[in-house]
């Protein structure tokens, strides 16, 4: 007996949320996004009782507004599980080590139930070294003092908490993805980035509109525009080239996703019946990303775990050598992604000054390798375990009924075409992407966010916009649910 018939009886009946029965009309759809996003907003203010000492105590550092979360809230862990759970299930899926065809009902059920342990699996393995290891959640005494259960009682009271919120994250998502538009994970991302996005702008203390107001009325000292200190001060300070870099990389984006190799095809059966089947620059989507800032972030997050188990005295500093819980030197410094100029950028006199130009180029090209590489392997098993590669579209080009003019109707000859396309593209573009995240944090970005973040937000925002116009020409036009697929 294999390993999917011992598990379908547990993977079967785990908890889901119920498919809608027939199309779920636009209005309807919204509602429930909308509703959802409340309750996300809602829940990362809800914080976690019992827990203290939280400020600037954050597990993930800046990988926060990209794992869609908020540091001591019950949504303490984000989508950290889910994104986790999917990188294993890519490595699983990519390594062809679980048999599992997704265009299978069956093997689609066992699929779905497997990602929903793993993400419980997740939870835990994240979600008890935060609290009991490396005291990001510290119980307050007065509180378990309080209730006689010792701090030993207080973090298991605080770990199910963060427990729960990952599992209501999850089911949230579900949600969205069944009864909403589009994902729940791509919505809480939006969401996130964009609330730090209008804080950069409008934020009364530090924002751009702030700075400018400041400027204008004279109350802020603007040293001569004609000299480097003037120069400087309009780049960094008054923010000139954050919003040159947010700009760019929007214009970057939006060009690429409207970058596309057109296949024609026509109906095998119905004579005029044409279309097209569009291979896009990103075609993997920018989502691999968040898989590639994932292992960078559990990377950073064990090498901060090690730190406070062992102390500055019993790590080594080839190991690691830290700073306020960052990594300042060792080798966990130079697998930590670049996050802001001022880590490479010397004459900032922030912390790249303390170290070697060899050591900041070092850093540099091991984030820049690391995000190249990465966003093209990632890209590729994204494209294989969501059924967008060459087989795959091969046969539901075939099952829809179409065909490539001048070729045979045949699954092999479509798949061989398909592979002059497809596989180059994914790589272009995975690559393409990680070297936009990389320049975006080097070069700054508006409200400080991370380039990936911005990256994703830009080109999530995007595919809804698509699929909100789907949506609607479908309640316009029922004929066309048919061809979208009912």
């Amino acid at each position: 007996m294999g390993w999917k018939e011992a598990a379908e009886p547990v993977l079967t009946r785990m908890p889901a949320v119920q498919r809608p029965e027939g199309h779920v009309p636009f209005k309807r759809k919204l509602a429930w996004t909308a509703g959802i996003l409340v309750l996300y907003f809602f829940l990362t203010n809800i914080p976690v009782w019992g827990a203290g000492g939280l400020a600037g105590n954050d597990a993930f550092g800046r990988f926060r507004s990209l794992l869609a979360g908020s540091q001591g809230s019950v949504l303490q862990l984000g989508i950290g599980p889910i994104v986790t759970a999917s990188i294993v299930l890519q490595l699983l899926g990519g390594a062809n080590l679980l048999g599992l065809d997704t265009s299978d009902p069956r093997d689609q059920a066992l699929y779905q139930g497997l990602q929903k342990v793993l993400v419980l699996a997740m939870i835990v393995i994240t979600g008890l070294p935060m609290v009991f290891l490396g005291n990001y959640l510290p119980p307050q005494q007065a509180v378990y003092g309080a209730l006689g259960i010792g701090s030993f009682g207080m973090q298991i009271l605080i770990f199910a908490q963060i427990a729960v919120g990952g599992v209501l994250i999850l089911f949230m998502d579900e949600v969205v993805s069944k009864w909403g538009v589009g994902s729940g994970i791509g919505l809480f991302i939006v969401a996130g980035v964009s609330q730090s996005l209008v804080t950069g702008i409008i934020d009364p203390s530090a924002g751009i509109l702030a700075t400018w107001f400041s400027i204008v009325t004279g109350s802020l000292s603007v040293p001569p525009l004609l000299t480097s200190q003037g120069l400087g001060f309009l780049l960094i300070d008054a923010a000139l080239l954050s919003i040159f870099t947010t700009a760019l990389i929007y214009g970057v984006v939006v060009y690429a996703e409207s970058v596309r190799v057109e296949i024609p095809l026509s109906h095998a059966r119905v004579k005029g019946a044409r279309g097209r089947f569009p291979v896009k620059l990103i075609y993997a989507s920018v989502l691999p990303m968040i898989l590639v800032r994932a292992v960078q972030m559990n990377i950073g997050f064990l090498g901060r775990l090690l730190h406070n188990q062992l102390g500055d005295a019993g790590m080594p500093n080839w190991l690691g050598v830290y700073s306020d819980g960052q990594a300042v030197n060792g080798l966990f410094y130079f697998f930590s992604p670049i996050q802001s100029r001022g880590e490479w950028m010397p004459w900032l006199g922030q912390s790249a000054a303390t170290h070697q130009w060899w050591e900041i180029a070092l850093r540099v090209s091991v984030d820049l390798t690391f995000m190249l590489v990465g966003g093209a392997i990632f890209a590729i098993f994204w494209v294989e375990t969501a059924d967008m590669g060459p087989e795959a579209t091969a046969k539901q080009i075939q099952n829809s009924g179409m065909q490539i003019p001048g070729f045979r109707q045949n699954v092999g000859v479509i798949e061989k075409v398909m592979e002059r396309y497809i596989p180059q593209v994914t790589v272009i573009g995975g690559a393409l992407v990680g070297l936009l995240a990389v320049l975006a944090n080097m070069l700054g970005t508006i409200g400080q966010v991370t380039g990936t973040g911005l990256l994703l937000t830009i080109s999530i925002t995007y595919k809804l916009y698509e699929e909100i116009a789907e949506e609607q020409m479908m309640d316009m036009h029922p004929m066309m649910r048919q061809m979208f697929g009912d």
